[in-house]
């Protein structure tokens, strides 16, 4: 750190000194009824090691998920609230479209049993469904695992195949294409039904398109917040039979739109078709 940087660095911390000291004295004039706030430390992405995430910009990171060392997402994934990926004693590679849900970790292997060294490996349009626990293992494209699922080191699950809720998939296990596992330990239960492989696909369309409304709302300034507020209020009251006795045409903004398949409804049309 040069001259400059060293003085950056100090007037920051007198700063920041300064902060501390103004918010000791307010909460000591509040007295017995003051409500101690602690900043927050989270950072949604981390390097360690010398090794930065590497990620692409249309990927949604939720606010409150942790995305660390090294780790690398593809387009249009996303990492929803208090997900983490663990890349630092090994890498952590996921596709595009692929969908980590809340509350699911992900991490790697450095050495195991078996003595093998392992990265995780999640293909593109996979779903990982919420609280589930990847461990130093390999997902292919377009598979999908349940909720509370986890997968020990060196499993592989194949393209087009499942892992049900709550399972655990031992380790070095292959679960072949097209395929359901269940249980504790997994052991196969049937073939998947097409119906079934094409909602694998449809369910990362529509966790893309989730995402986006998640994004975009988590960019919202207070100002945005407070007008939706207003005009979702203007148009809870909206007569359409009145207004087209009037000749009246009311176009609801483009803010208030969700994409056709968020809505369960909708969603399930676009599988039938």
């Amino acid at each position: 750190m040069g001259t400059l940087g060293r003085a950056i660095f100090t007037v920051g911390k007198w700063i920041r000194g300064t902060g501390q000291a103004m918010d000791r004295l307010g909460s000591t004039i509040q007295g017995g009824h003051r409500i101690e706030e602690q900043v927050s430390r989270h950072r949604t992405v981390m390097g360690i090691f010398e090794k930065e995430p590497r990620i692409q910009r249309d990927v949604f990171v939720a606010p409150s998920a942790a995305v660390i060392g090294d780790v690398e997402i593809g387009h249009g994934s996303s990492i929803w609230y208090g997900s983490i990926l663990r890349g630092d004693v090994n890498s952590i590679h996921i596709g595009s479209g692929t969908n980590i849900q809340d509350n699911s970790l992900v991490h790697v292997a450095r050495a195991n049993i078996s003595g093998k060294v392992l990265p995780t490996i999640i293909g593109s349009n996979v779903t990982v469904g919420h609280s589930a626990v990847l461990h130093a293992c390999t997902i292919e494209d377009e598979a999908f695992v349940g909720m509370g699922a986890t997968l020990l080191d060196g499993v592989v699950v194949e393209k087009h195949s499942m892992v049900g809720a709550g399972s655990l998939v031992k380790q070095n296990t292959t679960i072949p294409s097209g395929e359901v596992w269940v249980g504790n330990p997994a052991k196969f239960l049937r073939k998947l039904t097409e119906e079934e492989i094409a909602f694998i696909a449809q369910s990362a369309t529509n966790y893309i398109n989730l995402a986006q409304v998640h994004a975009a709302e988590n960019a919202k300034s207070f100002d945005e917040i407070e007008l939706e507020k207003m005009l979702r209020k203007k148009y809870a009251h909206k007569d359409e039979e009145y207004d087209s006795m009037l000749g009246v045409v009311r176009e609801i903004p483009p803010e208030l739109i969700l994409p056709d398949n968020i809505l369960p409804h909708n969603a399930q049309k676009a599988v039938a078709h």
